[in-house]
């Protein structure tokens, strides 16, 4: 049987992040990638200077055409923009085989630019953060999600991570790229397990689609039969690694994307 994840986000024009970097990720990963558009990006490594949303009845569209065809054993969400994006979504994934769904609560770009509507976040967080597998925020998210400031230290996570379980989360991992020191830790939680992943932080500029590439490897572990525990630590050294090559890579004049095949193109 060949794996299959399907990505439910929007497009990154410029290439690094969004639904082509979760192609790229499912690819180096060893999984077939299917995707469902949500929001088309003009967007380059500088920025996003535009926005076009996807009508919810043609999300849904895609995602009857995919989930009716293809036997998919994963699935990743990144960018829904609207509250009735994110209904739309919830009410396709009930309808259909998702396999483990990894829910990436994509608000911000790297560059600073706002790509969750205010009043799309209490939306999610009631409808679409309880039928989730897992959640991946990173500080900023996790505190917007909350309604609290940004977490300083590894037990301010911890207990963000005990309030986003709390408020209906089967699983949540706290990223901690965004925070300072010399090792970039990232924490684990469900009901069953407590678990750090911890990795030397990278200086570079270049982590353009971090996150996204980060979700989309774990569900690529998902789609491929790993654990919860396994998935997050095989993503999360993936990750790293395409940190550390980024800069081999020469793309834009801003923030650069993250080298999705450092294992695979020559220098």
């Amino acid at each position: 049987m060949t794996a299959i994840a399907v990505t439910i986000a929007g497009s990154d024009s410029g290439g690094g992040a969004g639904i082509q970097a979760d192609l790229k990720s499912f690819s180096a990963n060893g999984v077939y990638g299917a995707s469902v558009l949500t929001a088309l990006t003009a967007q380059n490594t500088l920025g996003v200077t535009g926005i076009q949303d996807v009508p919810p009845d043609f999300i849904r569209a895609q995602m009857d055409a995919v989930f009716s065809d293809l036997a998919v054993n994963a699935t990743k969400i990144g960018m829904l923009s609207r509250p009735e994006v994110i209904q739309t979504v919830v009410d396709g994934l009930a309808a259909h085989q998702t396999g483990p769904v990894v829910v990436d609560p994509v608000m911000v770009a790297a560059s600073g630019d706002p790509l969750l509507a205010d009043e799309a976040v209490e939306v999610l967080i009631e409808r679409l953060v309880p039928v989730a597998d897992l959640i991946t925020p990173n500080l900023h998210e996790a505190a917007r999600m909350l309604g609290s400031d940004m977490a300083e230290t590894e037990a301010d996570m911890a207990s963000q991570a005990e309030r986003l379980l709390a408020a209906g989360a089967k699983a949540v991992l706290v990223k901690g790229g965004h925070g300072t020191g010399s090792e970039s830790a990232d924490l684990l939680m469900s009901e069953d397990v407590t678990h750090w992943f911890r990795a030397p932080r990278i200086e570079t500029s270049n982590t353009h689609g971090t996150g996204c590439t980060l979700s989309s490897a774990i569900a690529a572990g998902f789609a491929k039969g790993l654990g919860l525990v396994d998935a997050v630590s095989q993503a999360k050294a993936y990750v790293s690694a395409a940190i550390s090559s980024a800069d081999q890579l020469n793309i834009g004049a801003g923030h650069g994307p993250v080298h999705h095949f450092h294992a695979f193109w020559r220098s």
